[in-house]
């Protein structure tokens, strides 16, 4: 591996890293609803979800995967149509607790199954990474820019994916932190229930958007 290059390239890549993460999307409305309802920590497991799922992306953009699912239209339309119905399924949910109004949950309530609760926040966080067509497009065109001649994809990507993911995770833990500071605030019924339409809303577009988006 030319590491001298993959150094050099790394500035371009990490300024590119910061202005993805930081663009509106899922990913941000999940870990901000997600903070501001049961505090920062409950955060953690969607993030470490969303950063799962965007390692595998970066491993299957490597190993050429990512390219045969975005050329393959049969494949493609498969992606792009369970990536829609994970975010409509999200964003209806919202909804649905925002008509319905019930009882707000404090953070650190039911200790009992906080391990499930867990479980399903970072299901939940990997499974809206995988099912991202946009993402499998963006690795594929984003990633091999910064692969030096001569160097293997499948590693450099792996390097790429885990530098990735590092960023983001920071940035995102900070964003729940942030969010959670006031999250008592966002935890007042009425609050709560615009937290909620609010995001289900964006899901819901963000859904509608990638079911009628093409490549």
């Amino acid at each position: 591996m030319d590491v001298p290059a993959l150094l050099l390239a790394m500035p371009a890549f990490l300024g590119a890293v910061l202005l993805i993460a930081a663009t509106p999307g899922p990913a941000v409305a999940l870990v901000v609803r997600r903070a501001a309802l049961r505090g920062s920590a409950a955060a953690v497991p969607t993030v470490l979800g969303l950063e799962a799922g965007l390692f595998v992306w970066a491993l299957l953009a490597g190993a050429g995967v990512a390219a045969a699912v975005a050329a393959s239209q049969a494949g493609f339309l498969v992606l792009r149509a369970v990536g829609a119905a994970v975010l409509l399924w999200l964003g209806g949910r919202a909804l649905w607790r925002a008509l319905r109004a019930g009882p707000v949950e404090e953070p650190g309530a039911a200790a009992g199954p906080v391990r499930r609760r867990w479980g399903g926040a970072f299901a939940e966080g990997l499974l809206v990474q995988l099912a991202n067509p946009k993402l499998a497009v963006f690795m594929i065109a984003f990633y091999p820019q910064f692969v030096p001649a001569g160097s293997s994809p499948l590693v450099t990507a792996a390097l790429l994916g885990l530098l990735q993911v590092t960023v983001e995770t920071a940035l995102y833990l900070g964003l729940a932190a942030g969010v959670g500071r006031a999250g008592s605030w966002f935890r007042r019924p009425r609050v709560r229930r615009g937290l909620d339409a609010t995001s289900g809303a964006v899901l819901v577009g963000l859904g509608v958007r990638v079911a009628a988006a093409s490549r």
